[in-house]
């Protein structure tokens, strides 16, 4: 006799209405405009490591940017309490510790303000790539979509920068060092702040993205948004 089990259909989690709104109006979204009229959010992660599959995050930090000026008043940072509560290999690099996550809100209200938080601004990150993995894998399971906001990695604008001989006449520590955030910084003396902090590193990042845009209008003449959306297309390559 041959059993018949029934057909089990796995429900697809419905759109958040906060990302259907973020969905309908950057379909429509002008990058035409010279790219210090956008506001931006520079944001940045804090994880228990570096795979997504069983990773997670456990803080998130975005610094808004306006006019190409960092308002200090109006940033976003929390901690997220992950499913695992135990020290992992991401503790040493960040300290944040289990006691201090145990009382951290769960992963999906953070989310939701963060999205907020974001509203239609354009986000820039360093090496991108890797927060966003985290972040949509994490959005897809608790708010059936992702951000469409458009997305510069101030990395790759660091990259485009460094070609340029005014640049490496300039600032020739840039020649030597890699494009680790600090170490950019570093090169192109700018303010430091500690490593390996959400909220640190995304005004770290900030700092850098604007001094790089300042950079690049000048001396390339880059200036609407899109131009700095295809220097800065982020890359999906794990340096």
């Amino acid at each position: 006799m041959r059993l018949r089990f029934p057909f089990i259909w796995s429900r697809r989690k419905e759109k958040h209405p906060v990302l259907v709104r973020n969905e309908r109006f950057f379909s429509a979204f002008d990058l035409s405009q010279p790219v210090d009229t956008y506001d931006f959010v520079v944001f940045d992660t804090e994880l228990t490591g570096l795979k997504p599959r069983r990773d997670e995050i456990v803080s998130i930090a975005g610094v808004r940017v306006r006019d190409l000026q960092i308002i200090v008043h109006d940033c976003f940072h929390s901690y997220v309490r992950p499913k695992i509560e135990q020290h992992t290999t991401g503790t040493f690099v960040h300290h944040i510790t289990p006691e201090e996550l145990r009382n951290a809100p769960d992963l999906s209200s953070v989310l939701e303000e963060f999205v907020d938080f974001c509203g239609t601004s354009v986000m820039v990150g360093h090496h991108v790539y890797i927060d966003t993995s985290f972040l949509w894998k994490a959005m897809r399971r608790t708010m059936g979509s992702v951000m469409h906001n458009p997305m510069i990695d101030s990395m790759q604008l660091a990259v485009h920068h460094r070609s340029y001989r005014k640049a490496a006449r300039e600032y020739p520590a840039i020649a030597d060092c890699s494009y680790n955030l600090a170490a950019l910084s570093r090169a192109y003396r700018l303010p430091i702040f500690p490593q390996h902090d959400a909220l640190q590193d995304a005004l770290q990042t900030a700092y850098l993205f604007i001094f790089l845009v300042a950079n690049l209008r000048d001396e390339v003449e880059l200036n609407t948004l899109h131009q700095f959306l295809r220097v800065g297309q982020p890359s999906h390559s794990w340096l």
